[in-house]
Order: structure tokens, then C-alpha cells, then sequence
């Protein structure tokens, strides 16, 4: 686990609000590192997603010891329109990201500790990245990885329920896209963290332990993902000849499940539901190279207004 501290340092105060917006750090962080989120305090803004975690401080000391990919100042913010934008993800444009970063900034409201500047380059942010997308990737990714889950899985005949595997942001959007249509069974390894799943009361909860027994079930959505094997060949096997129509899509990362059967035997990994949301080659990409041409101007501007802000001290009105 990255040792996260800071060190005192005495600042020249007139240069420091001079240049205040410019000590905004973002910290890029892989999913595997070891960092316990709720041990921040105020005065850095953190979240995770499928994909990275990220720290965001206004805090010009706060040290990282491990390697990690850092942008400071206006490259961090243009950096986080991309993020937020859908510029980053695997699936282009994809629009969870922004339930997810809301979801941390309304926790991050609920610190005691919380540092106005960062709300306010927050605020700004969220404002930024709503112009962007509205102006410039409207209908690009409309599909996110659970409504092509949901598409892919109920172009099967009479699916009368299906399988959620996990307890993260993820199986709560397989929640929303499968629940319109169909029953839903759930199961995690964590029922305290299964439990605050919205819309769960309408989901039956399958007990972790048996997990190994579900391959009775045709149809399953694994949203778990690490260094390991959660469903073997043999789970596979049982499961193949249980079911006559059945489908498993494993949108773990990493994938935790070992088996020869692809997508042509109705087995899909996370790479397939990439390519079936894949952007168009030349209309989206024109407009993928516009939004990155908008952002960076964006930024650049948003820039001044921020430092201007920050060093009359009116970061304590947002």
C-alpha cells in the first residue's frame, strides 16, 4: 500500500495563492494498487472505477511513494475532462463514469474535512464535462457495458432470470438494465456491501457459498474481476450440459474464469462487449478529435478562471 503523507513546508503565502489552482495534483493509480479509500481525508478527493483509481489534492506536499502517472495543474484538469468525458475507457464515450464520479463527490461532501478549492474545481469540472458531451459526443456511446449486456443477453429466447455476480457499480447498473425485463438473482462475497445495492429488494440473493452450484442457472453476468479463478472448466462443463439456451458474460478485470468456450459457444469476456460497443471508425472519430480539441481549449480557459478565483480567496464561495 502506498504510504500517503504530507510534509511541512513553509510557502511564500502572496506566490502561493498567486498560483494556488496550479498545486492541483491528480494521482493515476491501477486498480490493483492496495489504498483504502475511506482512510483519506479532506483534503484529497478519491475514487475508484473499473478501470483506475484516482486521488485529486490542491495539497502541493502530498507525496506519493510509489511510481505513479501524476498531472499537475491545467494538464491535470484537461486530464480529468477526458476521464470524465469518456476519452479514457476502454468503450469510448461510455457514460458510467459520470455516475461514478458523482456517487464520490456526494461522499466526498459528506467529509467534515472537505477542501472547498476542490469542490469548486469539481463543480467546474462537472460543468465542463456536461458542454462537452452535450456539444460534441452526443450519441456517441449511448451504450454502456450493461445495456450491451442486457441487449446480448435477452436476444435470448424466454431468459426468465438472470445471474449477477458482484456488489460494485457495475452489477448495480445490471441491476437497473435487467430488472425492466426480467428476474434477478445476485450473489457477492460481501452481503454488507451487497445489502446497499439500490433496488435490491427486488432481487433475489443467492448465498455466496453456493456459488459453485450455479451452474443451473443458463444466464450470468460476472462483474467480478481478480488474480484467480472464480469458475473453472468443470464449472463450465456442468453448466454447458445443464443448459440448452444459456449465455456468461464475464465483464471481470481481470477476468476470473478459466475456460476454452467463446463467444461462438456463448461465453463473452469483456473484450466482446468492447467490440460490440465499439465506436463507428470515421463520423465518431471526427468527433472524438473535436471533443479533445474543445477540452483542451476548455481547460486552458478554465484554467485562468480558476486561478483568478482561487487567489482572491473566493474558493470559499462556490
Amino acid at each position: 500500500m502506498p504510504n500517503l503523507h504530507y510534509c511541512d513546508t513553509f510557502f511564500n503565502q502572496k506566490h502561493y495563492n498567486r498560483f494556488m489552482f496550479d498545486h492541483l495534483r491528480l494521482y493515476n493509480l491501477d486498480t490493483e494498487t492496495e489504498l483504502d479509500l475511506k482512510r483519506l481525508d479532506g483534503r484529497v478527493f478519491g475514487m475508484q472505477t473499473c478501470q483506475r483509481i484516482l486521488l485529486i489534492t490542491m495539497e502541493p506536499s502530498l507525496e506519493i511513494i510509489s511510481q505513479h502517472h501524476t498531472e499537475t495543474g491545467e494538464n491535470a484538469y484537461q486530464y480529468l475532462l477526458e476521464i470524465i468525458c469518456g476519452l479514457k475507457s476502454r468503450l469510448i464515450g461510455e457514460n458510467e463514469i459520470v455516475s461514478q464520479f458523482k456517487l464520490s463527490y456526494q461522499n466526498y461532501l459528506k467529509s467534515s474535512q472537505r477542501d472547498n478549492r476542490l469542490i469548486l474545481v469539481l463543480e467546474k469540472l462537472f460543468k465542463d464535462a456536461k458542454a462537452i458531451r452535450s456539444q460534441y459526443l452526443n450519441g456517441i456511446s449511448q451504450k454502456t457495458y450493461a445495456s450491451i449486456t442486457r441487449k446480448l443477453m435477452m436476444q435470448q429466447n424466454n431468459v426468465e432470470q438472470v445471474v449477477i455476480l458482484g456488489s460494485g457499480q457495475l452489477a448495480q447498473d445490471l441491476i437497473n438494465q435487467f430488472s425492466k425485463c426480467t428476474k434477478v438473482l445476485i450473489s457477492a462475497r460481501d452481503y454488507q456491501k451487497l445489502a446497499l445495492l439500490q433496488n435490491i429488494e427486488n432481487c433475489h440473493i443467492l448465498p455466496w457459498k453456493t456459488r459453485q452450484e450455479f451452474f443451473q442457472y443458463p444466464f450470468i453476468c460476472n462483474t467480478i474481476g481478480f488474480d484467480g479463478i472464480l469458475y473453472g472448466e468443470d464449472f463450465f462443463t456442468r453448466w454447458q450440459k445443464q443448459n440448452q439456451k444459456k449465455f456468461f458474460i464475464d465483464l471481470g478485470a481481470p477476468s476470473c474464469i478459466k475456460t476454452n468456450l467463446q463467444s461462438d459457444q456463448n461465453v463473452l469476456r469483456l473484450s466482446d462487449i468492447l467490440s460490440e460497443g465499439a465506436v463507428k471508425e470515421q463520423q465518431q472519430k471526427e468527433q472524438i478529435e473535436a471533443a479533445q480539441k474543445a477540452i483542451i481549449d476548455l481547460a486552458s480557459s478554465r484554467t485562468l478562471y480558476l486561478r483568478n478565483k482561487l487567489s482572491n480567496g473566493s474558493e470559499n464561495t462556490i
